[in-house]
């Protein structure tokens, strides 16, 4: 069956307000599990704070060409949310003002946004170090318009970060849906041809890995070796790194925990997990997620949950660095998805 998103079937927890109440409540409430904040202070950690902003990490829009069962986005065709021309000026001039290193564009598919390749060659004018895309490669094949997308990444000097749920047919499109290994696969051999992910070129290709199921991933550097060796040996694609990010417990995934009655016990794998070496390494200490409106976030995931900056700086249009660095982020028990194991961040494991 086609997966829709929350939205579209009006799903309840398509209200931020019902994701909260289910992280806030039921095994946490009555005490049978820790809620985050208190696990932080028994572990004699101090409390999360900002360090040095490194990243704007940017959500231009959920319009998306794929409804992934896993999205924590609940991003898909039916999702219409863009970023308009005025905020996005808004962002080039905070990227003007200030000493960013890394843009990261993310969405929904970002390449889907009207503006994007003038944003995309607006930040490139700024001393912005690094743009990331987050690509979700069938999009390269998902429209004429979109085919020559690899020969825009390399003339923009695009870091390109790609989810590949595995290496193999079914379990991709399991995931993602009918056809879409195959068309990733197709859009891998592109990138690879214009030079990403090729050695010694400075086109940077990675992965991400994403577990299909209730279970947090394997080892990072373990499933690098074995999606290199499955791809170079089956397609004979290369690329540099796979990050593994540890699936949290928000929109769909959320809903996919709670129908196949798997949320208790992956909420106890999350806590019984928890290590506090990631805590310090965690990405909202250096990264201010914008929303498509603009609002701003402690991370990606706080976006999706409405959890806004605990300061006055709440908007693009009124950013403030000093005030954005003493601020208390915002924290809830998804953010055991980040502490878990090795640590999960948008750039992989953190310990």
């Amino acid at each position: 069956m086609k997966i829709k998103s929350l939205k579209s079937r009006k799903d309840s927890l398509a209200q931020t307000e019902k994701q909260l109440a289910v992280l806030n409540g039921g095994i946490f409430k009555d005490g049978t599990l820790p809620k985050f904040k208190q696990k932080v202070k028994s572990s004699n950690l101090k409390q999360v704070r900002p360090s040095r902003l490194e990243i704007l990490q940017i959500n231009i829009g959920y319009m998306c060409n794929q409804v992934c069962a896993h999205c924590h986005v609940d991003a898909g065709p039916d999702r219409k949310e863009i970023m308009t021309h005025e905020t996005m000026e808004e962002i080039l001039m905070v990227l003007k003002k200030n000493k960013i290193k890394t843009v990261d564009l993310t969405g929904g598919a970002p390449e889907m946004h009207p503006e994007f390749r003038w944003f995309v060659e607006e930040i490139r004018k700024t001393e912005v170090e690094e743009i990331i895309v987050r690509s979700n490669l069938t999009i390269i094949l998902a429209n004429k318009k979109y085919n020559d997308l690899p020969n825009f990444f390399a003339r923009n000097e695009i870091h390109v970060i790609s989810s590949l749920p595995f290496y193999k047919r079914n379990k991709t499109d399991r995931q993602r849906g009918d056809g879409v290994f195959d068309a990733s696969i197709k859009a891998l051999k592109m990138l690879n041809a214009v030079g990403y992910g090729i050695p010694e070129s400075n086109l940077e290709l990675d992965l991400v890995y994403n577990p299909s199921g209730a279970f947090l991933p394997g080892d990072q550097n373990t499933l690098e070796n074995d999606f290199k060796k499955a791809l170079k040996e089956d397609f004979e694609i290369e690329f540099n790194q796979l990050f593994a990010i540890t699936n949290l417990p928000i929109s769909r995934f959320l809903d996919y925990l709670i129908a196949s009655e798997n949320y208790e016990d992956y909420m106890h794998s999350l806590v019984d997990a928890f290590n506090p070496s990631a805590v310090k390494n965690v990405m909202c200490t250096n990264t201010i997620s914008v929303s498509w409106e603009g609002y701003l976030f402690d991370c990606d995931f706080n976006q999706m949950l409405d959890l806004k900056v605990n300061t006055t700086s709440k908007h693009i249009s009124t950013f403030d660095p000093e005030k954005l660095i003493d601020r208390d982020i915002q924290l809830s028990q998804h953010c055991y998805g980040c502490t878990a194991g090795a640590g999960s961040s948008c750039q992989g494991s953190i310990a």
